[in-house]
């Protein structure tokens, strides 16, 4: 059995005039990412944690490794998931090393959305920023990567009023 927890990286912020891969988290993007992660509290505990270099990416990785108290030696950034059309965060998945039995990773729609909805059993139209999604897997290799079991979905607007 293999778990997958997708995270979609919080709300990025375009107050600045700098390339789209230095974009930091807004204001809301820090504050969600606060929220779901401390929501998330003993629910994961990943063997591994992979985040796009990205700096929203990353920065959302990072608050979620401080609230869940993960450790930092397993948390490991991975240009490859710099990614928007699943193709390489695919590739990243089926290359894991077989003895990861949670990873968690952190990346960016259209990427996220496209994966979880070609490898989950629930649509999902667009999950959104600082959205989660786990999805288990009856496999014990992660190169027989194949359709999973939507097993959570937590997104920003399930907690707040």
């Amino acid at each position: 059995m293999k778990r997958l927890i997708f995270v979609r990286h919080a709300k990025s912020s375009w107050e600045f005039n700098i390339s789209d891969h230095e974009r930091p988290l807004s204001n809301r993007g820090f504050s969600d990412a606060q929220l779901i992660s401390r929501k998330l509290i003993n629910q994961l505990n990943p063997d591994s944690v992979l985040s796009s270099d990205a700096m929203r990416a990353k920065t959302t990785a990072s608050i979620f490794v401080n609230n869940l108290n993960i450790q930092k030696e397993i948390f490991k950034l991975n240009r490859s998931l710099y990614d928007f059309s699943g193709e390489k965060l695919l590739r990243v998945i089926k290359t894991s090393d077989n003895s990861i039995n949670e990873l968690l990773i952190f990346g960016h729609n259209n990427a996220v959305t496209s994966v979880v909805n070609n490898y989950g059993d629930k649509y999902i139209d667009n999950v959104p920023t600082c959205g989660v999604v786990i999805i288990e897997f009856e496999i014990d290799n992660w190169k027989d990567f194949k359709k999973g079991k939507t097993v959570m979905t937590l997104f920003p607007r399930d907690l707040k009023n």
